[in-house]
């Protein structure tokens, strides 16, 4: 039985990767490192390779290893790796069908395509578990089907009834592959040879394009300019507005709690204040939590695996948020019980003017709150701080992207002040969008407060609670669902 195993390493794992094949520690992997490194990579990705006929495990043997480095994301490297292995059977497939059974379980914390294909060179196969391919749907791994990245593959185990008989195949070739040293021509099993030549599968693109990894940052084109060699003042100033630039795009984004915000502000009758303090919070969370990712990614990835960090961080969003509207609901319906069911007669009651309603105002009162809470706010620092720090827990791939690749070109703190002038980029836009609400707020309460109005006004906070709480609810379902579907 002969394997091609191949792996098709993303930015992320192989910006890891990269750090245990420089063995110099100068920054790069020399030729001499990657001949190395093909070899020990497969020992270990032999571990998580069972293979047994009839119930009985069979030693594999490398024959074959290859590494490269494609280009992927951000000017970031994907890793390509290649494993050809051999197990001899105990005995030869005669017309009684034997049993054959493969899996394969490396890196199950990563998200990815994983597909499983057999052939038989003068043996007949018969699914018995998983599905049987006998071509590859990605050319092994070179080439997605667009249709499928969403849902990948995820083969990881194959139970097959061997029995003899049908066409011989082309002799066992793997294109991106060297021999082993300790490879000799004659390990490789007679029944697998031909003296049809073999057709070799496509060699890996070494194109300028990004390759495009299932599980993969996908973080898009990054500009140039931050990889530019010589930081002249120029070239820093250029840097640090396109990083801003890249962070006011991302705050703009869909999904990016807005709607959120919106709901909060003019449901607990926020001010401007608060609408700073609320972008602010979002962007420096944020940040964190980018510069929080990547010491994982570059420090502690054995202790915890970025995919579970990016797989877990929207769940942890989604009940925040589901928190924060249960809270806002809750109070609402606490204060218009203490109301008697007004939200704006129980606010006027509360700040004891005896006025029938908050239009009875004076304005040397309102003047006296104008750089304050908006008369009947049930906001707080804490809870704003809550939101703010759910609305910027999903980290931007983006910004990991720069961090990561001025890390890779030996310039971190470069890297972090790019970080820190996207979270800058973020908090205008979102405070700018804080800014625009509180006012448009303000502008329909100097509305006469008669007829349809009056009621209107009086339903924003309690619909303010019911947004906040049933986009949590849905965001929370959704992720959850992607964690299950993995």
């Amino acid at each position: 039985i002969l394997l091609d195993v191949v792996i098709d390493h993303a930015e992320i794992p192989t910006f890891q990767a990269r750090q245990d094949f420089d063995l110099d520690g100068d920054g790069s992997v020399s030729d001499n490192e990657v001949v190395a490194g093909r070899v020990t990579a497969c020992d270990e990705v032999r571990g998580s390779i069972a293979l047994a006929v009839d119930g009985t495990e069979l030693d594999l043997g490398l024959i074959e290893a290859g590494l490269s480095f494609p280009l992927g994301a951000g000017g970031l490297s994907t890793m390509r790796q290649v494993c050809a292995y051999q197990a001899r059977l105990g005995q030869r497939i005669g017309s009684a069908p034997v049993t054959v059974t493969f899996s394969e379980g490396s890196y199950p914390e990563r998200l990815g395509w994983r597909e499983i294909v057999a052939t038989g060179s003068g043996v007949a196969l018969r699914a018995v578990e998983g599905d049987l391919r006998d071509v590859t749907l990605s050319s092994r791994l070179l080439s997605y089907p667009e249709d499928l990245i969403a849902t990948p593959l995820a083969d990881d185990t194959l139970v097959v009834e061997a029995t003899v008989g049908g066409p011989a195949l082309a002799a066992f070739e793997v294109p991106d592959a060297e021999p082993v040293d300790e490879a000799e021509p004659s390990a490789v099993p007679s029944a697998a040879l031909s003296s049809t030549p073999a057709t070799p599968s496509p060699e890996p693109t070494t194109t300028d394009q990004p390759a495009v990894v299932p599980g993969g940052i996908g973080g898009g084109e990054i500009p140039g300019i931050f990889r530019e060699a010589d930081l002249t003042p120029l070239v820093l100033l250029i840097s640090l507005i396109t990083a801003a630039a890249l962070g006011a795009g991302h705050a703009l984004t869909p999904g990016h709690g807005k709607t959120l915000m919106a709901a909060y502000l003019v449901g607990t009758r926020g001010s401007p204040r608060h609408a700073l303090g609320l972008g602010i919070s979002v962007s420096v969370s944020h940040t964190a939590g980018i510069l929080a990712l990547a010491a994982v990614v570059v420090a502690a990835s054995d202790a915890l695996a970025p995919d579970v960090v990016v797989r877990w961080a929207p769940v942890v969003a989604a009940i925040s948020i589901v928190a924060i509207g249960g809270w806002m609901l809750f109070g609402e319906f606490r204060r218009r019980r203490a109301g008697g069911g007004g939200h704006e007669d129980g606010h006027a009651h509360d700040h004891g003017h005896g006025l029938s309603n908050s239009h009875g105002h004076s304005q040397d009162h309102a003047g006296e709150h104008s750089h304050g809470p908006a008369p009947g706010s049930t906001i707080t620092w804490r809870s704003l701080f809550v939101l703010g720090l759910a609305g910027g827990l999903i980290p931007s791939t983006s910004a990991l992207l720069i961090l990561l690749g001025s890390i890779a070109a030996g310039r971190p703190a470069f890297g972090f002040i790019l970080v820190v002038a996207f979270g800058i980029g973020m908090a205008g836009v979102m405070t700018g969008i804080g800014l625009a609400l509180v006012a448009a707020r303000d502008r329909f309460d100097r509305i006469q407060a008669e007829g349809g109005v009056a009621r209107v006004r009086q339903a924003v906070p309690l619909a303010a609670a019911v947004v906040v709480l049933g986009f949590g609810v849905v965001l929370t379902a959704q992720a959850l669902s992607g964690i299950v579907n993995l």
